[in-house]
């Protein structure tokens, strides 16, 4: 039995029979870390030590009979943007490097309450920012249907942890498809939740009016357990609501009878690859077989959604790492004088697109053209939301691929910036919005992965447990395996 094949639901019936102890199954993915991981390369940092210790006292309250959460013993990773107590926490970034945060986000604590075992620290693009895993400070991760792929970004060294069995699943942060795109690109499902839904304590910003943590899973029920765990209100987040929690197992409903499901045809559009778009009429034609109304609907603002999001998440972004100037805490570099400081800190710890958006937000928010750009660029949010919320008055939800073509070549757009942001355009108008989204693998396309987008109203992450769910039970095209290494 290849333990690092299994879903977390799975694994964890093998434990709570005895059949498996967290030991036991901790040491079989450390062995698939480390056969897989210098061809991958997912992640920063792999916690061994703190691993094995978390897994021998879950088996200890197991052999003692107390009462364990689902997640007990299942081996987890986060993003490295995600704060750790005691383990560097570098967001990809040379003015993090030596990083080590006092504290755990609030996820890591709720992770930690469930028993969850921490095996690491999964790259990403640097604070956040780029949709290839290619700005990392570090190196770059490949994707493991194709190492000389990109896996997608922000959050690509979590998405390819869950695909290549280096964890039974992950968190990474998801500011505009920095979790839905990764996973498309990867054959995983990613989850961006409602805003507010899951803390952002101890989440270390990138825009804070757009970021939000989810999970990447390799089935519908993992991906419900893990819900489970980590949405709540939280009295430190002030972006955190208080909205009940229900038991996310409950959507996992096999019956999309009568569901109305609407088709924006803004989202393919130019530069969508057909084959792409094919696989997604298939999961139309399918999900019409079973029961539900697809129909196409008009979104008409959602081609400003793109320019409008890089503006203010760019301007956020300027805000936030405001704060990274040698003084306080990250990399230092001694000058002749105070000014000196902050340049030469900054010039350097810096990678070249993170000072891109700083210098972009920057000038967005100048007093010549604050209007121009960031008050038009909040209008057109309005807008944008405007779409969304008459579609939702007739749909239950909409349908979308969650990019417009496969994973690309690593470095086929590294020089072209443009290029770059294009490659989120079905996903960013979501952060905009603040509503749910939902990535789905669902066939290949030249032997890489296609990735459906659903999209619902707010709080009703319910519905794309059920949509997916659904097409889980009746097609065998939402769980491709890279065979390298599976």
């Amino acid at each position: 039995m290849q333990l690092h094949t299994l879903s977390v639901h799975q694994l964890s019936e093998l434990m709570e029979r005895k059949e498996l102890s967290s030991e036991e199954l901790t040491r079989a993915y450390l062995d698939q870390i480390s056969q897989v991981e210098d061809e991958i390369r997912a992640f920063v940092t792999v916690t061994e030590d703190i691993a094995l210790a978390q897994a021998r006292a879950v088996d200890g309250k197991r052999a003692r009979g107390q009462e364990l959460s689902p997640l007990a013993g299942i081996p987890v990773a986060v993003s490295d943007n995600i704060c750790t107590e005691g383990v560097k926490t570098t967001c990809a970034s040379a003015m993090l490097d030596n990083f080590i945060p006092p504290y755990d986000a609030a996820v890591a604590v709720r992770l930690k309450r469930a028993d969850a075992v921490l095996m690491g620290k999964c790259n990403m693009d640097e604070f956040g920012m780029g949709a290839s895993t290619e700005t990392s400070a570090f190196f770059c991760t490949k994707n493991p249907f194709d190492p000389a792929a990109v896996p997608g970004g922000a959050s690509g060294g979590a998405a390819v942890a869950v695909a290549a069995g280096e964890a039974a699943f992950t968190l990474g942060s998801d500011t505009g498809g920095d979790i839905r795109q990764p996973a498309a690109f990867c054959g995983v499902i990613g989850l961006k939740p409602t805003y507010g839904f899951v803390s952002r304590t101890g989440l270390i910003s990138c825009a804070s009016s757009l970021d939000q943590i989810g999970p990447f899973t390799r089935d519908m029920t993992d991906l419900a357990l893990i819900l489970n765990t980590i949405c709540g209100h939280d009295a430190a987040d002030s972006t955190s609501v208080s909205e009940n929690v229900p038991d996310f197992k409950k959507s996992l409903v096999n019956d999309i009878k009568g569901l109305r499901i609407g088709l924006p045809k803004e989202f393919f559009g130019t530069g969508t690859d057909p084959r792409v778009a094919a696989k997604v009429q298939e999961a139309v034609c399918k999900l019409e077989e079973l029961g539900a109304i697809c129909e196409e609907v008009a979104m008409p603002h959602t081609e400003y959604a793109l320019p409008a999001h890089y503006i203010i998440s760019s301007a956020e972004a300027s805000s936030n790492l405001a704060r990274y100037d040698g003084v306080r805490y990250g990399l230092r570099v001694e000058a002749e004088d105070v000014l000196s400081m902050f340049r030469k800190t900054r010039s350097q710890g810096f990678g070249a697109e993170v000072k891109r958006r700083i210098m972009l937000g920057t000038h967005a928010l100048s007093t010549g053209n604050y209007n121009d750009y960031y008050v038009k660029a909040l209008k057109v949010r309005t807008l944008v939301k405007q779409d969304f919320a008459r579609a939702f008055e007739k749909f239950d939800c909409l349908l979308t691929p969650a990019s417009l073509a496969t994973a690309f070549k690593t470095g086929e757009k590294a020089g072209d910036s443009l290029a770059m942001y294009q490659s989120s355009a079905c996903t960013t108008p979501v952060n905009l919005v603040g509503v749910p989204a939902l990535s789905l693998p669902f066939g290949l396309v030249d032997g890489l992965p296609v990735g459906l987008q659903v999209i619902a109203r707010h709080f009703e992450e319910g519905t794309l447990l059920r949509v997916g769910y659904t097409l889980e039970q009746n097609t065998d095209q939402t769980r491709p395996k890279p065979g390298l290494f599976l």
